[in-house]
């Protein structure tokens, strides 16, 4: 249908201010308009929840990594087979698959569409490896779908950066989002990951030199952020601090968002970087969420994921070489660790987090603590790092423990209490999410944060991509089962069932640079490289950049 009217739903839609209202929702030809002529088909949201689709602001979902993570768990295949949906006769051929925490691509799409999901951002991209991202994004319906590209651990940046060249890094920054059909800057353990592949183990503190004193963490940082900012990409630097994972960690992350004070900056999975160390004079694990989101709080300038730990299933999959290997070391688990050439690591460890284990209890705490504590949930937006703290499909049972104070408190109950001493959830969070508010953490302001201002709203000229939800007592059981999905404006599910599967859009950017970097670049890509600099670009690719500004 070319046209449709979604009537009388209780709209939530709160980038244009409308908190529960009573309306109708018009879609013409993929987009949302005013009003639709008399005589066009209607749908009958009366009683409903409507919302724009969600928007994931971060997940792992369509890179070599993830294929290399599909590969090592090998006994997910056999434990969650995913039967072919059956889709509507005359549409796009249905196809079986995988689930477990990283599903194949085609059932990735269908069930981040049958959560209400309709677009997603893969977080971390090796540039070598974008061609083998776009193919799986081409193979994952459904979902418009963009990814952040790894710098900060490249042997060409540290170059730069080395030689006090920040132009150079801003231009070879732009090409590179350009060649690789990306869309935002993505740094992990800023120089850390390089010190891990070059026999320097790792880099602690965000001063700490990597080979020459003029390369550290902080140097790569004011870097990157600011040619992101220079160059007005829609999503500013994407950072993943430096001793992820680390019982006293807090001081590493609070560091880092003083030294980039005044400059846009987001803030990845900001659970893992949220610990203290233990009692005075002791080792040990304590929450610091509280210490960390005042000073979120505090800064319209940073905006943050959460990444929310969840019990039970996971799969750490990261750029972080070093984090990885203590990981697997402590765990005992089987694991791949992999160097990707001049470019940065990647490290994959099937994992578990259990309520009666203390530290998975206290990572469980601590993202909650951050939402609950978050005075600004426009700039503090849900994830799990999918599939890092758990699946995407854990979503629904997150949404409902913002909303649902009981639920909360009857699993606080249950968990290992050990190192929760302290901890603002324990001694009491009352906070409650209302639905407008979830529908910022999941729609509006990742949209908003990702500079996408066709997405998350369901003003006049955006993309028709809705969600019509029935109300529930079960908050968890309503937010995994929706009613109604629209993308484009094409109904993709209907009567809570998935019955058609259109391609998603590629989001990508083309920045502009300037092409005085061009030679320099050819010259260390033909001395260094596999890849000759010819061949590195992406071609062809079916979406064109989006416009900026």
């Amino acid at each position: 249908m070319s046209r449709l009217r979604i009537v009388g739903g209780t709209v939530h839609d709160p980038a244009n201010g409308v908190d529960g209202e009573i309306r109708d929702v018009c879609i013409e030809n993929g987009r949302i308009v005013a009003d639709v002529p008399d005589g066009t088909p209607t749908l009958d949201a009366r009683g409903m929840i409507v919302m724009p689709g969600g928007v994931d602001i971060h997940s792992h979902v369509a890179s070599s990594a993830c294929n290399h993570a599909r590969r090592l768990l090998v006994e997910e295949h056999s434990a969650n087979p995913a039967a072919a949906p059956a889709l509507e006769p005359g549409t796009s051929p249905p196809r079986s698959g995988t689930g477990g925490t990283l599903p194949s691509t085609f059932t990735t799409g269908y069930r981040y569409a049958g959560l209400g999901y309709t677009t997603v951002f893969d977080a971390a991209v090796a540039p070598i490896t974008a061609r083998h991202t776009h193919a799986e994004f081409d193979d994952t319906p459904i979902v418009d779908g963009g990814f952040y590209i790894l710098l900060g651990n490249d042997e060409y940046l540290l170059r730069q950066v080395d030689a006090g060249e920040r132009d150079r890094a801003r231009d070879y920054a732009a090409w590179m989002i350009e060649a690789a059909g990306g869309y935002a800057i993505k740094i992990v353990n800023p120089g850390g990951v390089q010190a891990w592949k070059s026999g320097q183990r790792n880099l602690t503190g965000i001063d700490e030199a990597l080979g020459s004193s003029r390369v550290t963490p902080r140097a790569i940082l004011e870097t990157l952020a600011d040619a992101a900012n220079t160059l007005r990409l829609p999503h500013p630097v994407h950072i993943h601090c430096n001793n992820l994972g680390q019982a006293g960690n807090v001081a590493t992350t609070l560091a880092t968002m003083d030294a980039l004070s005044g400059r846009r900056a987001h803030f990845t999975h900001l659970q893992f970087h949220c610990y203290g160390s233990g009692p005075e004079g002791k080792t040990g694990w304590s929450s610091a969420a509280r210490q960390v989101i005042e000073r979120v709080n505090a800064d319209s300038e940073i905006s943050v994921d959460v990444g929310q730990v969840m019990f039970g299933a996971a799969t750490t999959l990261s750029a972080d070489g070093p984090a990885q290997y203590l990981l697997q070391a402590s765990s005992g688990r089987k694991w791949t660790n992999i160097d990707v050439e001049l470019e940065t690591g990647c490290g994959i460890i099937p994992y578990r987090y259990e309520e009666r284990a203390a530290v998975s209890a206290l990572q469980w705490a601590v993202g909650l603590e951050l939402f609950l504590l978050s005075a600004d949930p426009w700039r503090v937006v849900l994830s799990t790092d999918s599939p890092n703290g758990g699946s995407f499909e854990a979503y629904p049972a997150l949404i409902q423990l913002l909303m649902d104070r009981t639920v909360r408190d009857e699993q606080l109950k249950r968990v290992n209490q050990r190192l929760l001493a302290g901890s603002a959830l324990a001694d009491g969070l009352a906070r409650e999410y209302s639905l407008n508010e979830i529908a910022i953490v999941t729609r509006a302001g990742p949209a908003r944060l990702l500079g996408l201002r066709h997405k998350g709203h369901l003003g006049v000229g955006a993309d028709a991509d809705v969600t019509v939800y029935t109300r529930e007592a079960d908050l968890a059981r309503m937010f995994s089962l929706p009613r109604y999905v629209i993308k484009s404006g094409v109904l993709v599910v209907e009567e809570g069932q998935l019955r058609r599967a259109p391609a998603g859009r590629r989001l990508r950017l083309a920045p502009g640079h300037d092409d005085a970097v061009v030679p320099d670049l050819r010259r260390f890509y033909d001395e260094y490289g596999t890849v000759s600099f010819d061949n590195f670009p992406v071609r062809g690719l079916r979406d064109a950049p989006l416009e900026q500004g």
